[in-house]
């Protein structure tokens, strides 16, 4: 959220308020009414209304623009303020040149050519652009960078124009997605094993089948200084779901602090019907409090309990629909489902407006088969600016086009 503390949200029901929010009913209603939803839309390029960084609104505004047929010329201005305003509007622009925007395009170009924060602009635009959009930029790279204060860190694109970057030496590791299961488990056992290796094998094992064989080796892989646990296990860990919490009641009682808050976690992950209670009255507080970073957790672990959560119902309801913090907004919808399903079918509809990639995706995976619903799905499967995910869930939910019959 921007650093101007008098900021606050609208009306949770109002236009400006869902747009803040990211809602999908926002930016229908946005449709429906262009010359009041435009300022609003500008408002949320120019100042910073996610809660946190873990939200997204670049797409869904840049959808905007596009779909209510709004000047880019505004958010092309905005590339001359500070640097946070530059990259939203940068981030915006990127989508729109996509989507064939030639003054969001050359917007861009022209600010890489004379604007401050260029360095970040053009690492932007490189790895979201085509590379023919962008590589005749490399006189001009090539003329401002010794203007920097120092080199830059990331490869694409300096080195493509013979610039120099900021050594990070590394050793190049043989992979080990050729590796059993068995054998990822056995260097993982090992006392020898390198932290390193032991990280390239948890983030391989990731990529499979949960293997219950991990859970005995867990007390095992802390770091070397014994502080933490290895980066990925914890993921490792969630992957088993409740299969690792007969271990869990073990590891919680251990004297080291990762491994007791590890176990903790699980078992608080998987409760039993003794928490149900207490998890409704957790989330009611949490309500109660406006506290919107966390109850995702709350209702991720009362999803567990299906239709015995009922009582929690009410409490997502009210999250899902007021919440600012958009990246949470997907985990009530899920618990809600997980409650009882009826009645969400509306939601689901409008999930696929949504401006998280993870709500539009469980709208494409859920939403009723609607000429409305499967008209949006068309859009998100044909549209440049979407995600690759968005874009193949939706060419696997529509039906196969029928092509001519055979004579």
């Amino acid at each position: 959220m921007s650093d101007e503390r008098e900021m606050t949200y609208a009306h949770p029901d109002s236009l400006e308020g869902l747009l803040q929010r990211g809602r999908g009913l926002g930016a229908v209603r946005a449709l429906q009414d262009p010359q009041e939803a435009a300022g609003f839309v500008y408002d949320g390029i120019r100042r910073d209304w996610r809660w946190d960084g873990t939200d997204d609104r670049s797409l869904y505004l840049a959808r905007l623009v596009r779909d209510l047929e709004l000047s880019p010329t505004p958010v092309v201005d905005q590339l001359a303020g500070d640097e946070e305003s530059c990259l939203r509007a940068c981030e915006v622009l990127e989508l729109l040149a996509l989507a064939g925007s030639e003054e969001a395009r050359e917007g861009i170009r022209a600010y890489v050519r004379r604007g401050d924060h260029w360095v970040s602009v053009l690492e932007s635009v490189s790895a979201g652009w085509p590379t023919e959009w962008w590589e005749d930029l490399g006189d001009v790279a090539r003329a401002r960078i010794g203007g920097e204060a120092e080199l830059p860190w990331l490869l694409e694109p300096w080195t493509r124009f013979g610039i120099e970057v900021q050594s990070r030496p590394s050793k190049t590791r043989p992979s080990l997605t050729g590796l059993s299961t068995a054998d990822l488990l056995t260097l993982l056992a090992d006392s020898r094993t390198e932290d390193t290796t032991k990280f390239d094998a948890l983030r391989a094992l990731n990529s499979r089948q949960p293997s219950e064989g991990l859970i005995p080796l867990v007390p095992l892989l802390g770091t070397s200084d014994g502080r933490r646990p290895l980066p990925l296990l914890r993921r490792a860990v969630e992957r088993l779901g409740a299969a690792a919490v007969p271990a869990a009641h073990g590891w919680a009682q251990d004297e080291r602090s990762w491994l007791a808050q590890l176990g903790a976690d699980v078992l608080a992950d998987h409760p039993g019907p003794e928490a149900l209670r207490g998890l409704v009255e957790e989330l009611a507080e949490q309500w109660a409090t406006r506290t919107w970073c966390g109850p995702d957790r709350t209702a991720r672990r009362l999803a567990g309990f299906g239709p015995d959560a009922a009582d929690a119902a009410s409490y997502l309801r009210r999250f899902w629909l007021r919440t600012p913090h958009s990246y949470e907004r997907t985990a009530y919808l899920e618990a809600l489902a997980a409650i009882n399903r009826d009645g969400l079918d509306y939601a689901y509809t409008e999930s696929l407006w949504d401006c998280e990639e993870t709500a539009r995706l469980l709208g494409i995976a859920s939403a009723p088969a609607s000429s409305e619903a499967l008209g949006r799905i068309a859009q998100l499967r044909d549209d440049p600016m979407e995600t690759p995910e968005v874009r193949a869930a939706a060419r696997a939910r529509l039906p196969a086009p029928s092509g001519p019959r055979q004579t």
